[in-house]
């Protein structure tokens, strides 16, 4: 008797933690695509404003690179049933409002720092889902989409006026 109480209460406790691993793969695939659209409208911004030829091509590849990954993540959210955002984030909507008003190397320094915090956040993001994720798609999604973060995150910590 003493086995299948301990049974029943360790089902009774799993049970809302799965549901959450369920949810956090959707969270997960909605924030991804919301911040990835992010990185195509900042990355278009440093392509126009940017002060050095470096945060210029910088921008192009950024917003390239997440129009991509962004295409096979929406592909994934569609087969889940999930509609995808259209929009960027409140935080990335104040940084891009903050850039607008920059150019030159005043840009470069705002834009560089905000990409290094930016590409940090999302490998811990990415590395915790593609380790846990409870969806092989969007998991491997994840661990897909994780060398072309870290190559960014190591790009814009080079990228002129970024913090030392």
């Amino acid at each position: 008797m003493k086995i299948v109480t301990i049974a029943a209460a360790t089902l009774l406790l799993a049970t809302p933690a799965l549901a959450q691993n369920a949810r956090s793969s959707q969270d997960f695939l909605t924030e991804a695509i919301e911040g990835g659209n992010a990185e195509v409208q900042l990355g278009q911004l440093a392509a126009t404003r940017g002060g050095s030829k470096e945060v210029r091509d910088f921008g192009k590849m950024l917003s390239s690179d997440h129009k991509k990954a962004g295409a096979e993540a929406r592909k994934i959210a569609a087969q889940l049933k999930i509609k995808a955002p259209t929009d960027i984030p409140a935080e990335a909507k104040d940084t891009k409002a903050k850039l607008e008003k920059l150019d030159g190397a005043e840009f470069d320094k705002e834009f560089a720092a905000a990409m290094i915090e930016d590409h940090e956040k999302d490998i811990a993001m990415f590395t915790e889902q593609a380790t846990n994720g409870d969806d092989n798609r969007v998991k491997g999604l994840a661990t897909k989409q994780l060398p072309a973060l870290k190559k960014h995150l190591d790009m814009a910590q080079k990228l002129p006026g970024a913090p030392k």
